[in-house]
C-alpha cells in the first residue's frame, strides 16, 4: 500500500531529455508535450528584477510548492538584460516584434518567434506572425529561423567555417510537440538547422543563441551556471516533498 501511495504521489517526470548524436555532432535535446507540460517564459520577477540565473527562478517558484523541471535562454537581449526583440508575458509586451532587418544572427532574416499558446506553441516567421497576429501566452523573437516550412534557412552553408555551441527550439506542424536542442561540440548553422529539419522531422525551428546557450535540465544531472541571461523558457511542475512520498 506505502508503495503504491509513493507511486501515485510523486508527479510523472515532465520534459524528456536525453544525449544524442547525429551527423558525427553531439547534441543534448528535450522534448516538451504541449497537452501536459506548463511551458512558460521567464524575465523578472514580482519586483521587476531580471532573473538572470535558473537558480533565480527556482527560488521565486519554491515558495509557491513549484519546480523548475527544464529550461534554457530564449532569444537575444542587450546589456541589460532586455530583449531584443518581441517579449510577451500575459498581458505585458515587453519590447515589440521587430521586422527589419539589421547586424547580427538576430538580423539575419528571416527570423522567427516561439509563441506559447493556451493549446499549442509554435515557431512561426516573424512577417508571417506579424500578417496573422496569432494569440501568444508568452511570445520571444529570436533569430535566424533555423528551419521554415520545411526548408532550411536560405543562407545557411554546407561548408561554412562558423563553428559555435548553438541552441534553438522546433515544432510540429500540429502545435503539441516543442523540441529544444544545445550542441555539446560547436556545430555550423547548416549542422544545426539540420538537426531539426533531418533528424527531429520539425518543420519549424528558431535559433536562440551561441557561446552564451545554456540548459537546466535536473534529469540528466545538468544545471550550467555562469553570467545573467536575459529571457529562459521552462517548464514548471510541483514539486513532490518527502511527506507526499511517504504518508
Amino acid at each position: 500500500m506505502g508503495v503504491a501511495l509513493a507511486l501515485w504521489a510523486t508527479p510523472a517526470a515532465a520534459v524528456e531529455c536525453r544525449d544524442i548524436a547525429y551527423d558525427s555532432n553531439r547534441y543534448t535535446i528535450c522534448e516538451v508535450a504541449v497537452a501536459k507540460d506548463e511551458l512558460r517564459l521567464f524575465l523578472k520577477d514580482d519586483t521587476g528584477q531580471v532573473y538572470g540565473h535558473f537558480s533565480s527562478i527556482e527560488n521565486a517558484l519554491k515558495p509557491k510548492g513549484q519546480t523548475l523541471s527544464f529550461a534554457t535562454n530564449a532569444g537575444m537581449y542587450h546589456r541589460d538584460r532586455s530583449p531584443v526583440g518581441l517579449y510577451v508575458d500575459g498581458d505585458t509586451e515587453e519590447m515589440r516584434l521587430v521586422t527589419n532587418p539589421g547586424p547580427g544572427n538576430f538580423g539575419l532574416l528571416p527570423n522567427g518567434v516561439l509563441c506559447i499558446g493556451k493549446t499549442r506553441t509554435d515557431v512561426i516567421e516573424t512577417l508571417t506572425f506579424a500578417q496573422t497576429t496569432p494569440q501568444c501566452r508568452y511570445a520571444t523573437q529570436s533569430g535566424p529561423m533555423l528551419v521554415i516550412d520545411g526548408v532550411l534557412h536560405p543562407r545557411f552553408l554546407p561548408d561554412s567555417s562558423s563553428y559555435f555551441i548553438r541552441n534553438g527550439v522546433g515544432t510540429s506542424a500540429d502545435g503539441q510537440r516543442v523540441v529544444f536542442a544545445i550542441s555539446r561540440n560547436a556545430v555550423t548553422f547548416h549542422q544545426f538547422g539540420s538537426l531539426f529539419l533531418n533528424h527531429l522531422k520539425l518543420p519549424n525551428a528558431l535559433y536562440f543563441d551561441g557561446n552564451i546557450s545554456r540548459l537546466h535540465a535536473p534529469q540528466i544531472n545538468r544545471s550550467d551556471a555562469g553570467f545573467m541571461m536575459g529571457p529562459v523558457v521552462g517548464v514548471v511542475t510541483d514539486r513532490a516533498t518527502d511527506d507526499d512520498a511517504t504518508n
